[in-house]
């Protein structure tokens, strides 16, 4: 007796042992456990998308690609790939696997000092806990830790909760983190479309993405799979002819196919990046899954590349070849030396070439890959041939400063030369990248909507936007701004201003003598001729009449600058600016003087839908009544600011539509549209513009080099920016009614005299309809002269003060502007 009551004694003391040592051990690993709580508020970093105003997604920023899904979105058979692969038990165990474990017990154990990796028999379960709560350490400690998170994350939340968090943030290669942002990257399509076989190949995914890649390891990837679908099968998930059918299926990976607004847009999108990182930082921008719905309109977008594109290359290649843009010291292995060099990817349709051969009248071109092969080798090469016609524009080439031309394809080409080609029409025709840079804007002008911007000629080239980011001298195009404050301030259209020449003293000793574009002048002229025309002469006189400080005002009141210096030659549109706030001005005149707001996005919604901001501010107290009851259609109530008299706005306006009909910008009348519009070519020709609009589309085109300099004699913006502008419109006018402007009310219109401003009888030869505001009238005789200086003389001099580095600019550059 005595020897069983110590054998239980010494029982009991070693189980209070272990017991207190089991205790010990737990309290430790326990010490410091993170709280699996925070699982509650979990917010996994979620990919921004940009989407157009048709709903085409055209942009996307994230750290991790990510579409959050919840667990009910999820397909079963999505699910059950994921179970079969990974923890067939989930259901029922409680939260970790005891079977699974011991199976991998004996596994290691057999593997021991084999250098096999050991296997982990890890739940789903254990899998959150290891991923959001502890490190990826392979220690004992760090296992049991898991264990013991894994049983209260189990007795805390829900399986379908455990299962939503694991099918959400588990890595499955290609950048794409979860199951809807996997279906998409390997097949294009959203997660409930996915096959059998699909939703199988995703799930022998998270054991290694890299291990099992589609492309470079099919034939593993495909077994994987394959035995993913026999678990489905044993599972009972599947029956027996459908697992043979998914077997039998190639995987049919898909890269996923981008719209083509996505090639067209990156100018676009980089701003609204560049918006959204300033309005809501850089962490949110890339992990709060941000939902933009911006202005963009894809068809507008694609024209405006394509059309600003062309007139580039156009000027570009008038000025001749230059040469190749690399060289290929050998072309024995010319296709792999290709498929080295990166091309503009943003230019689909141009493809880099290597000249193998030249002759007299034709060479042979080898054509990079247009796509690798996925053992990464370069493949077998394409060959085309460039005929004389194909290189006509390349005969002339410039080089330091001189123009040769040559006779024959080889006195252009040589073999070993890396050039662009182009497909056109049966054949490819040579390219050159060009050097000339330029913008194209596009905007809604009654709610300062952005509908496209093309920011210069390739965003894989420079990523620098030149519609919003350069500051250029916007020439004449500024004049507009100078006569509405003249008609803003009691002149008519039909007021007279001396066209006469003037010689301003700097002050410092020198002379600035602004000229016409033409160099000549025409004496007394109306405003409407001065404008149509774009007479520099008449603009300073009006300036200086007006005052430069209202001038000054009106280029801050309309956006186009943030001060302006009230210097004389500003009115010329010697200060800088860009095309966007050029364009938003204008958009001011188009919609008869409301403040414009531009904005290339319409709404931003949280990841869970909520709007968090808005473009349009409008109120509408009756827009979202519960029923109707026969009552009127609402409309929203627009309270923005006037900018401009509406009346004025309607005075510009008919000038303007002058410019087209019979002024600078007379190609543009091609449309056969009321359009309204004004060129702008600056000093040396080194900066054109043309600015035009319609009653619900106002568009404005720029040209420069990007370190400006002359564009060569003679080139203006009628002549460089405004066939850009119609190529463009023509796209935007399709299918639309056409529009024209309308008088608002209580504005007198009378036939006038043109070049006289004096009023006639209708049907007179050279007569216009001319818009007066009530209290003006046309000067029928002795009508006044504008002259803008002391003396009635037909020229002037007078002392203006000038900054030293405008001085030395207009001293430098005497021409004027047109």
């Amino acid at each position: 007796m005595k020897f069983v009551t110590n054998l239980l004694g010494t029982a009991l003391n070693l189980a209070t042992v272990v017991a207190l040592a089991s205790a010990t051990m737990v309290a430790a690993l326990t010490r410091n456990l993170p709280d699996h709580r925070t699982l509650t508020s979990w917010e996994p970093a979620v990919t921004t998308r940009l989407y157009a105003s048709d709903g085409t997604m055209v942009g996307e920023f994230a750290r991790e690609r990510r579409l959050f899904l919840p667990i009910g979105a999820i397909p079963a058979r999505v699910r059950q790939a994921f179970l079969s692969a990974e923890d067939k038990n989930f259901y029922t165990h409680p939260g970790i696997d005891l079977a699974s474990v011991g199976t991998a017990l004996v596994a290691n154990l057999a593997n021991y000092g084999s250098g096999r990796r050991m296997i982990g028999g890890s739940t789903i379960t254990q899998q959150i806990a290891k991923n959001f709560l502890l490190t990826s350490d392979r220690t004992v400690e760090r296992k049991l830790r898991e264990a013991i998170l894994s049983l209260r994350i189990d007795q805390t939340y829900s399986k379908d909760r455990i299962l939503e968090l694991y099918l959400n943030d588990i890595y499955l290669g290609l950048g794409a983190y979860g199951v809807a942002q996997a279906a998409l990257t390997y097949f294009d399509k959203p997660v409930g479309e996915l096959s059998v076989s699909q939703a199988a190949f995703l799930a022998a995914l998270p054991k290694g993405p890299n291990n099992y890649d589609p492309y470079r390891q099919a034939e593993r990837a495909t077994g994987r799979r394959n035995w993913v679908i026999e678990q489905m099968r044993q599972n009972g998930f599947i029956d027996a002819e459908t697992a043979t059918k998914a077997t039998a299926t190639p995987l049919g990976v898909k890269s996923r196919m981008h719209s083509p607004a996505i090639a067209t847009a990156d100018y676009f999108t980089e701003d609204v990046r560049r918006q959204l990182n300033g309005q809501y930082g850089d962490a949110a921008l890339y992990t709060a899954g941000f939902s933009v719905r911006t202005t963009l309109d894809p068809r507008l977008q694609n024209a405006a590349m394509k059309a600003l594109r062309k007139g580039l290359v156009a000027y570009d290649q008038a000025k001749g070849y230059r040469g190749p843009i690399e060289r290929l010291p050998s072309t024995a292995d010319w296709s792999s030396a290709l498929a080295e060099l990166r091309p503009l990817s943003d230019v689909p349709e141009w493809r880099l070439g290597v000249v193998l051969a030249a002759g007299t009248t034709e060479a042979e071109i080898g054509l990079r890959p247009q796509t690798a092969e996925p053992s990464g080798s370069a493949g077998a090469g394409e060959t085309i041939r460039l005929d004389r016609q194909a290189v006509a524009w390349a005969l002339c080439r410039s080089a330091k400063g001189s123009r040769g031309c040559a006779a024959s394809v080889d006195g252009v080409l040589s073999p070993g030369d890396v050039v662009y080609v182009e497909k056109q029409g049966g054949g490819y025709v040579l390219r050159q990248p060009p050097l000339v840079q330029g913008a194209l804007v596009s905007m809604d002008p009654n709610t300062g909507r952005v509908l496209a911007v093309a920011g210069g000629f390739s965003y894989a080239q420079s990523e620098f936007n030149r519609a919003t980011q350069a500051y250029r001298q916007p020439g004449s195009s500024f004049k507009p701004f100078v006569y509405a404050a003249a008609l803003d301030n009691g002149y008519a259209p039909t007021t007279l201003v001396m066209d006469a020449p003037i010689a301003l003293a700097d002050g410092a000793g020198r002379t600035w003598k602004p000229k016409n574009y033409d160099g000549r002048f025409s004496g007394p002229s109306t405003l409407r001729v001065g404008l149509e025309n774009s007479r520099n002469l008449m603009t300073v006189r009006l300036a200086r009449h007006l005052g430069m400080d209202l001038v000054a005002d009106y280029g801050k009141r309309f956006g186009i600058y943030d001060e302006l210096k009230p210097y004389v030659p500003m009115s010329l549109g010697a200060g800088e600016t860009t095309l966007l706030r050029l364009v938003s001005a204008y958009a001011v005149i188009a919609n008869g003087g409301k403040a414009v707001t531009p904005s290339m996005i319409d709404r931003i919604q949280d990841r869970y839908g909520r709007t968090i901001f808005r473009h349009d501010q409008r109120g509408c107290d009756d827009c979202n009544v519960s029923a109707w009851s026969g009552q009127e259609e609402p409309v929203p109530v627009d309270d923005r600011e006037y900018v401009l008299d509406p009346m004025t706005a309607f005075q510009v306006t008919s000038m303007l539509r002058g410019v087209v009909e019979r002024g600078t910008a007379r190609n543009v009348s091609s449309l056969g549209v009321p359009i309204a519009g004004k060129t702008g070519t600056t000093n040396d020709e080194k900066d054109v513009w043309f600015v035009g609009f319609t009653p619900n589309i106002v568009t404005g085109v720029f040209l420069g080099y990007d370190t400006p300099k002359p564009m060569g004699n003679g080139e203006t913006g009628g002549g460089l920016a405004a066939p850009i502008f119609i190529d463009f419109m023509k796209t935007a006018l399709q299918g639309q009614p056409v529009a024209d402007f309308h008088a608002p009310a209580g504005m007198m219109l009378e036939a006038i005299d043109r070049k006289s401003g004096q009023p006639v009888p209708g049907g007179t030869p050279g007569a216009i309809i001319e818009a007066f505001k009530p209290g003006t009238a046309p000067c029928a005789s002795g009508c006044p002269i504008i002259d803008g200086f002391e003396t009635a003389s037909t020229s002037a001099t007078a002392e203006v003060d000038l900054s030293p580095e405008l001085r030395e600019k207009l001293l430098t550059n005497g021409n004027g502007l047109y």
